[in-house]
């Protein structure tokens, strides 16, 4: 099976994953389905699709949809199963997931910032 993510690979989403997290949803097949769920959702957040627009894009406005899709695809694998890294662990894991998913947002919502990435 290959990537089928746009705005990351699989190791890109893994290396943000706790190291306990469980080996059953830390795997490519399960991934790209939440790399899927994570670019429709940021394109959804940000009313604009990225996806459409991806090759255009310049490595800035790439590097903060990379940073936003491997966030939300981390907290998915993490929360398949949050024994497997701890209850506490997990919640602390998804509030770091979910503080760098808003900031991506966030920098991709901006207006000021709309002509950059909108232009690059």
């Amino acid at each position: 099976m290959a990537d089928t993510g746009i705005f990351a690979t699989t190791a890109e989403v893994q290396r943000k994953v706790h190291v306990d997290a469980s080996a059953i949803s830390n795997v490519e097949a399960y991934i790209n389905q939440y790399m899927a769920e994570a670019e429709s959702t940021i394109n959804s957040d940000v009313s604009h699709n990225f996806s459409d627009d991806y090759a255009a894009l310049d490595a800035d406005v790439k590097s903060i949809l990379k940073m936003a899709a491997t966030e939300l695809a981390a907290l998915d694998v993490e929360s398949y199963d949050i024994n497997s890294i701890g209850r506490s662990t997990a919640i602390h894991s998804a509030n770091k997931h979910l503080e760098k998913y808003d900031r991506a947002i966030t920098i991709l919502r901006n207006k000021r910032k709309q002509g950059f990435v909108k232009n690059a």
